[in-house]
This record gives C-alpha cells, sequence and structure tokens, in this order.
C-alpha cells in the first residue's frame, strides 16, 4: 500500500488485504486499525471481512525495478493485516495468490509478521514447510511480553525460513529471549531454549530483532531497561539489533525538556514529548541492525 514506507525497518508496504482482530496485548491501541477505520472507512475486528486491496501490481514493478540493483528492496507485507489470519472470509484463493506472488517477485525481500505463528504451518504452502520457504522469505512475530514470547516464539522456531525475527513493538514487559520455555516438559521439568543462538534443543534461532514503544494518543509507557536488556541480549548473542522508536514516552536520560513523567517500580523514568522529538536513539546510539543480504546467505 506504500511505496518508499516510512517504517525503519522496511523500504514498501503491500497489503494483499485489509482487516484483522486484536489478539493480545499489543493490539489495545493497534494504529492499523485507527488507520483502517478512520482514513480508509473501512471496518475491523472478528466480524468485519477481509477486504481484498486492488495494489497487487505493486510488488511486480517493484521486482522489475529491483532487478540488477545493488540493494535488494523490503516489503513489509501485510501492515494493515495478518497474512495467517485464519479469519472465514480469507478465502484460499488470496492466500495461493499471494504465495505465487512471491515466488514470481525474487528481487524482493518480504517480511511476513505475524501475531498468529501457530498458523503458519497451517496456511503456508505445503512445499515450504516440507523444503523451506524461498530464501527471499523473512518470517517473525510480534512479542510485546514475556507470555507472548513463551507463547509464540517456540512456533516461530519450527519455520524453515533463513531468516527468522521479531518485531518488539510495542515493548509493554520485560523479556529474555535467552529463557524460552519450550511448551510441555519433559522428564528433568521444563526445557528452556535461547531462541537467539538456538541452544538447547531449540528447532532453529532468530536472525534479528526489533524493537520500539508505542505512539499515538493513549501510548503505555515501556521502561528503558527494557530495550537496554534486548540490545544486550542481540549483542551477546552477534544478532541483529534495530530500535525502531521510543513512541512518546523517552528517558529522561535520553532527551531533555519538559513533559509528564512516569516512574517505574525500580526508579527509571519517562517522560511524555512525542514520538517525533523523542526520536529512535538508545543511550546516544541508533541502532539499525539488519539481518546479511539474500545473496551472503545462500
Amino acid at each position: 500500500m506504500a511505496e518508499n514506507s516510512g517504517i525503519e525497518w522496511t523500504d514498501h508496504t503491500f497489503n494483499p488485504w485489509i482487516g484483522c482482530t486484536k489478539v493480545s496485548p499489543a493490539c489495545d491501541n493497534c494504529y492499523a486499525e485507527t488507520l483502517a477505520t478512520g482514513r480508509l472507512g473501512r471496518q475491523w475486528g472478528p466480524h468485519a471481512a477481509r477486504r481484498r486491496t486492488k495494489t497487487w501490481g505493486d510488488p511486480v514493478r517493484w521486482n522489475r525495478q529491483a532487478e540488477g540493483a545493488t540493494v535488494r528492496p523490503r516489503v513489509f507485507c501485510a501492515s494493515l493485516a495478518d497474512v495467517f489470519d485464519n479469519h472465514r472470509s480469507i478465502l484460499p484463493e488470496w492466500r495461493r495468490d499471494l504465495w505465487a506472488l512471491i515466488e514470481a517477485t525474487p528481487n524482493l525481500d518480504w517480511l511476513l509478521l505475524t501475531k498468529r505463528p501457530p498458523n503458519i504451518v497451517r496456511f503456508a504452502p505445503p512445499k515450504w514447510i516440507a523444503s523451506g520457504f524461498p530464501a527471499h522469505v523473512c518470517v517473525g512475530a510480534t512479542v510485546e511480553n514475556q507470555t507472548e514470547a513463551e507463547r509464540r516464539i517456540p512456533h516461530l522456531l519450527e519455520v524453515p525460513a533463513r531468516v527468522l525475527f521479531l518485531s518488539c513493538e510495542p515493548l509493554l514487559g520485560p523479556v529474555d529471549l535467552t529463557e524460552i520455555a519450550r511448551p510441555g516438559t519433559d522428564l528433568l521439568g521444563p526445557a528452556i531454549w535461547d531462541s537467539l543462538r538456538g541452544c538447547g534443543g531449540a528447532p532453529g534461532r532468530l536472525n534479528w530483532v526489533i524493537t520500539g514503544g508505542e505512539s499515538g494518543g493513549t501510548a503505555r509507557p515501556s521502561n528503558p531497561q527494557w530495550f537496554r536488556d534486548l540490545r544486550d541480549q542481540c549483542a551477546d548473542a552477534g544478532v541483529p539489533f534495530l530500535f525502531k522508536q521510543w513512541g512518546e514516552w523517552v528517558s529522561v536520560s535520553e532527551v531533555e525538556g519538559p513533559g509528564r513523567h512516569h516512574t517505574f517500580e525500580d526508579g527509571r523514568t519517562v517522560r511524555r514529548i512525542g514520538k517525533k522529538r523523542a526520536g529512535r536513539t538508545l543511550d546516544g546510539v541508533i541502532h539499525d541492525g539488519f539481518p546479511a543480504p539474500m545473496e551472503i546467505l545462500q
């Protein structure tokens, strides 16, 4: 839907259809719902039919423009939807058309982000599950707190894609990616996976972590230490880390100025000054980590 996207971790966004349903705390202040219902006049939620878009020619054009280019464009697929949504109004042929479009545009790096990783095996092409996703397809999950990390990451690690990534935005609680409790237990108790290194018997590992705070009128503050902990975990494991934004609230140690304060139990304090003024430096540094280009990984 958007060429030259303003989202820091992608170049373009493409929506095969529009519509979604809230499934976890990260959805509470959904920007996509606000945009779809306000600007686009679309209905939203479990009782609203998903609507196929008319922009399917855009990725074809981007793919043609990228032929022979030195930089591969990234396409965030479904910024106003979830391609692994199981809503009854999403026709099977829509997904078949999407998978065919992705296969037909190998000059683009596709970013498939979902809050429903258990559905990936159900809806992805069987040949992708059996033999591996195309090399230019990256698959991610939204993780806003430890509960969702342990609920979603084990399913994501089962996906045979070259790049598995997380969007920890809005970050609503601390997340330790080195200690993910595997579903179920073994004879010695619960198994713990280090999802950044693939240790502890994990079927895969994470290759990229994105994080950021919440924006908008009802934005919730994030503790600066939550961001720092993710940064340090990624640095220790050698995993690319991207800090997208502070959002409405910023650490008082990062940006000076007036604004309403919020202090967390550990004493760390953030100030509400707005997304633009808050910026995206974390302890004075811009973190723009990306996974290695496809041609390096092949």
